[in-house]
């Protein structure tokens, strides 16, 4: 049996079946199938009850969410706000339902430097995933400029709107970035640009954005904080002090610092009955790393390699994996196996396993693919993306305290 990945909108008010190819949704990954069911007993005896066997989110994989059904259809909820509004009226509704699935924001005066000053739109697909399926038939500019700003940090929002709704909540840079911005172009090391990007990043202790109230521990050459918008309860995030892409490009003396850091929170999480596992996303055009420290429950630790192992045959990948006696031997092996020209992917975990994915350059990975797969194992597949789970700063800072005076027998910084 092949399962689909759908969600289902089960309606009955109408007296009619009704049901409808799958279709997508604008703010989130997975289709949603339509189904109308009819009145119990009615006299056209058209069907009035329908079997399900779904599966859980928290079963699948993300490339399973994210799969689309042959006859998936655009939104019919996002073609009707379009019809609904007078400026469209001129349009036919073939383009109409085709601006809907890759068309989202008009384009204000500020965004003048981007894009074909004869349209008032670009295409949202390519900037934010750097293609477009309909190609050349695309009605809308492919803007190479603009992309290459998304690439270098910049807010969607402000890219394509010049602004941002969120304002000091958003995370991105809103100020469009010229060559010297990027650090792909500039000499490594160079003073100009950490300074430069120190003052937007909002990782880096230095900068106005950093969210203070969330660090619990300070050292030398790493500072341990809160996740914000936290997967499960003490989930931390362990940062280098220096602005740096990644934890395994910083001097090899860095790591007794960060291995004090990981053995301090195996301990803590083991008091509480749980094992650390620390996973690393890293890209070539990461901004400040952060290595993630998620407490799972020991009695589901055991089985977190066969998860990490099954989500990357999802995708179509299968991870370098090595067994260490210790933590420091992992992470000198990481150092040797790290191209700083390719992104990549790698997990301890609480066994001593390594797993390592080095991304080819056209690869399409998933920045949030750690947290997913961990998310799946705890039950917590709401949870996958961050962006789900903010609280508000008083709540967050309370949260940072607790942590703080519990943590605080275990912390290497005091």
């Amino acid at each position: 049996m092949v399962v689909l990945p759908v969600s289902y909108h089960i309606a009955g008010t109408k007296g009619a079946y009704y049901a409808r190819e799958p279709y997508c949704n604008v703010n989130a990954v997975h289709v949603t199938r339509f189904l109308g069911l009819a009145s119990v007993g009615n006299k056209e005896k058209q069907k009035f009850l329908h079997a399900l066997s779904p599966t859980p989110s928290s079963a699948m994989a993300a490339a399973e969410i994210s799969a689309k059904p042959p006859n998936t259809t655009l939104s019919p909820y996002t073609l009707v706000d379009q019809l609904d509004r007078p400026k469209e009226t001129t349009k036919r509704a073939s383009d109409i339902e085709l601006d809907s699935q890759y068309w989202r924001y008009d384009v204000s005066n500020k965004r003048q430097k981007h894009g074909n000053g004869d349209t008032n739109k670009v295409c949202f697909k390519f900037i934010s995933s750097g293609t477009c399926p309909r190609g050349e038939k695309c009605n809308f500019p492919h803007d190479a400029d603009a992309r290459e700003q998304f690439l270098r940090g910049v807010c969607l929002d402000f890219i394509i709107k010049g602004k941002c709704e969120k304002g000091p909540d958003c995370n991105f840079k809103h100020s469009l970035q010229d060559d010297g911005e990027n650090h792909s172009r500039k000499r490594p090391g160079s003073s100009n640009t950490n300074a430069n990007r120190s003052k937007e990043c909002w990782f880096c202790l230095s900068s106005p954005n950093v969210e203070s109230h969330l660090v619990t521990s300070i050292g030398e050459n790493f500072y341990c904080a809160l996740a914000k918008g936290p997967l499960v309860q003490d989930h931390v995030l362990i940062i280098p002090v220096e602005h740096m892409p990644n934890t395994l490009s910083l001097p090899a003396d860095s790591e007794t610092e960060l291995g004090k850091f990981q053995n301090s929170l195996k301990v803590y999480y083991k008091n509480q009955g749980k094992e650390a596992v620390f996973f690393e996303w890293i890209s070539i055009r990461g901004t400040h790393a952060n290595l993630q420290a998620v407490p799972v429950p020991s009695s589901k630790a055991a089985v977190l390699k066969n998860i990490f192992t099954l989500a990357a045959e999802k995708l179509g990948f299968e991870f370098v994996t090595k067994k260490f006696s210790n933590n420091s031997e992992g992470r000198k092996w990481l150092r040797t196996q790290f191209d700083k020209n390719f992104s990549c992917f790698y997990v301890e975990l609480p066994e001593g396993s390594i797993l390592l994915h080095l991304i080819e350059e056209n690869e399409k990975f998933p920045a949030q693919f750690g947290r997913e797969v961990v998310a799946g194992l705890l039950n917590v597949a709401d949870r996958a993306d961050w962006r789900n789970c903010t609280i508000g700063k008083d709540e967050e800072t309370k949260l940072a305290e607790n942590f703080k005076k519990r943590f605080q027998v275990f912390d290497p910084s005091q």
